[in-house]
């Protein structure tokens, strides 16, 4: 119920971004690259807003944020139940899953942090 409802909003979404992008290409534009200012994907001079831009609200699009939005629904951690069995990357770019670092009853510690 949740995955449709999901579908729903996000199809409604890209229909009525896409609609806006035919009738105001110009105010889509800055608002999309507002988008882009607040992700700080147009900091690249190389990555200028004709590479990406035009694929906003394309059916690509739609497809990978439902790709993600479906993913969290699988990942979320509630209080008092077990904790998801999400994928991780190690630092030598290998896909592994959480779980695969468990050893025995020891618990397990996540740590967070950035590279820049």
């Amino acid at each position: 119920l949740q995955k449709i409802f999901i579908f729903l909003q996000v199809t409604a979404c890209v229909v009525i971004g896409k609609t806006l992008m035919i009738l105001f290409p110009n105010a889509m534009k800055r608002y999309i690259l507002k988008q882009g200012e607040k992700s700080r994907m147009n900091q690249n001079p190389k990555f200028s807003y004709d590479n990406w831009g035009p694929t906003f609200f394309s059916f690509k699009y739609l497809l990978f944020v439902l790709k993600v939005k479906w993913k969290r629904l699988e990942d979320e951690a509630h209080e008092g139940c077990p904790a998801p069995n999400t994928p991780v990357v190690t630092s030598n770019g290998e896909v592994r899953h959480l779980f695969d670092f468990m050893q025995d009853n020891r618990p397990l510690i996540l740590n967070f942090g950035s590279c820049t």
